[in-house]
């Protein structure tokens, strides 16, 4: 029964992507032959614009869940090819605002009190309306010590979390039908991709996680005046509220506001790209949406930043071979870029370097040779995504969101700025942070904390280890001498090795403490 309601649902949105002349997805896929047949003799028609384009407008039309994959989609280059994945990215993820009695009512639900003991006055139009919430201005309940302040109230949609339910089962259905199916496809990871969009969906149900991600970007640029990122009102945040103090500046997308108040907008895209490199190498920890919508310049020239429900992280080793592999392009050492990706595990061993290495240059050359303000790396490295298929790179999430974030910061910054370039403006930052990061120095530190992490999990293998052979004991196994003897001996071998160990994890630690 749940397989036929499945094929119904999947009938209904093919006929939904027949209607937008985007059928191709499924065709491509391979997915459901008959389904997309029956839908092209019901609603078949030609459709106006690219097929990104097309698919973007059935994406719209099919609602919440289908605007979040095509977001998701729209950082897989490496999927659907850039010119696609470029489109997507513009899918606009705005809907009609549900009523502001609705929304005065999720609130006190939230919170079990009447709205006006938390705000003595409430915008009931939304300003910003998306899939899965909408925002309000506010102002909060002041007193005699404290008076109100300006805020801006999210809220999530009624009934959002049973809508996107029922699409992801439909979603994890296809994508093990896919990797069943389609072995070739496996390499793309459909069923984990599935997940990692649950998961996601899962956090953005929950806005108390976006209020946290929101906290930790906060305190990651506290002490920068450059950069600001609104502050958190946690005693009027909840699952579905979360209250935020209110921005009141010039968004991006108004270039000529922007200049109007006196400011450069060159300077402006240098603080841009300072902040999207301290938040990608730094910290490790970014924002994953950042178009104009999402980006203000305040009155004293600062950077300000809302929306936090895309966020992603880059673990260290992550953002040391990101940097390698950004340096080596921009200096056209296309042998070292290679390197990296075999450094980092990104392509297996036994793929040929040098013809690795010719693609890489293949690629770059194109994209280098533009004139400096028409370079794109995140083009570049969605290009490079796309080839990787042919030396067996399996698929990198946390490069995806990456890549996508710099596409989309890139045409940003060219808005604002059409004959500069941001990672020209950001080099020097990469080039000192690799000097600390990667450096002697650097190494040591990295030696140091592996040998405190072998330290710490020492008892854990010991006392693994005993329950194993404890357990031949307890059972009654009879084994034969020699094993016995090998055991033994490795027991003894333990015994030593756990003092050893001991010392060269304390010589380590020493050693980072040294250095640092």
């Amino acid at each position: 029964m749940e397989s036929i309601r499945h094929i119904l649902r999947l009938l209904s949105i093919a006929r939904t992507l027949a209607r937008h002349d985007a059928l191709f997805i499924l065709e491509q896929l391979k997915l459901a032959p008959t389904v997309v047949l029956i839908a092209k003799l019901v609603s078949n028609r030609k459709a106006p614009g690219r097929p990104g384009e097309r698919l973007a407008r059935a994406f719209q039309d099919l609602g919440p869940s289908f605007i979040k994959v095509g977001q998701m989609l729209s950082t897989r280059s490496d999927l659907l090819g850039e010119e696609m994945a470029a489109d997507l990215s513009k899918l606009q993820d705005k809907l009609p605002p549900f009523p502001g009695t609705e929304a005065r009512a999720a609130i006190e639900a939230e919170f079990n009190q009447p709205i006006d003991e938390l705000f003595q006055s409430f915008d009931d139009e939304a300003i910003a309306a998306a899939s899965i919430a909408q925002v309000h201005f506010a102002v909060t309940k002041g007193d005699r010590e404290k008076p109100g302040e300006e805020v801006a109230v999210k809220i999530l949609r009624p009934n959002i979390e049973a809508a996107f339910k029922n699409d992801l089962e439909l979603f994890f259905w296809a994508a093990h039908i896919l990797e069943r199916t389609r072995p070739e496809l496996r390499r793309l990871k459909p069923v984990e991709t599935v997940a990692t969009l649950a998961r996601s969906v899962e956090m953005e149900m929950d806005l108390r996680f976006e209020a946290a991600a929101a906290d930790e970007l906060r305190e990651n640029f506290l002490g920068q005046p450059d950069i600001f990122v609104p502050a958190i009102d946690w005693l009027r945040t909840g699952q579905r509220i979360m209250c935020t103090e209110r921005v009141h500046g010039v968004p991006f997308s108004d270039i000529d506001a922007i200049k109007a108040q006196g400011h450069d907008t060159e300077d402006i895209l240098r603080k841009t790209a300072e902040a999207f490199f301290f938040q990608a190498f730094r910290d490790g920890f970014f924002h994953g949406d950042m178009h104009p919508g999402n980006l203000f310049v305040l009155p004293d020239g600062a950077v300000a930043v809302v929306d936090f429900g895309i966020m992603g992280r880059l673990d260290r080793a992550s953002r040391r071979h990101l940097a390698e592999l950004l340096m080596a392009f921009l200096t056209r050492d296309y042998r070292r870029a290679a390197e990296v990706h075999f450094e980092a595990g990104w392509i297996p061993g036994n793929q040929p370097l040098e013809e690795f290495t010719q693609a890489c240059r293949s690629i770059a050359e194109p994209i280098l040779d533009r004139p400096q303000n028409e370079i794109s790396i995140a083009r570049l490295l969605g290009q490079l995504f796309q080839v990787t298929e042919t030396f067996s790179m399996e698929t990198q999430p946390q490069l995806l969101l990456l890549q996508k974030t710099m596409l989309v910061a890139e045409g940003t910054g060219r808005k604002l700025a059409p004959d500069a370039n941001m990672w020209f403006i950001a080099r020097p930052l990469i080039e000192d942070w690799m000097r600390v990061n990667l450096g002697p120095e650097a190494r040591l530190k990295e030696a140091a904390r592996q040998g405190a992490d072998a330290l710490n999990r020492l008892p854990g293998i010991i006392k693994g280890l005993e329950s194993a052979l404890k357990q031949f004991d307890d059972n009654g196994l009879r084994l034969h001498p020699d094993t016995v003897a090998q055991l033994r001996g490795r027991r003894r071998r333990d015994r030593l090795a756990g003092p050893l160990l001991l010392v060269l994890g304390v010589a380590l630690a020493a050693l980072g403490v040294a250095v640092l």
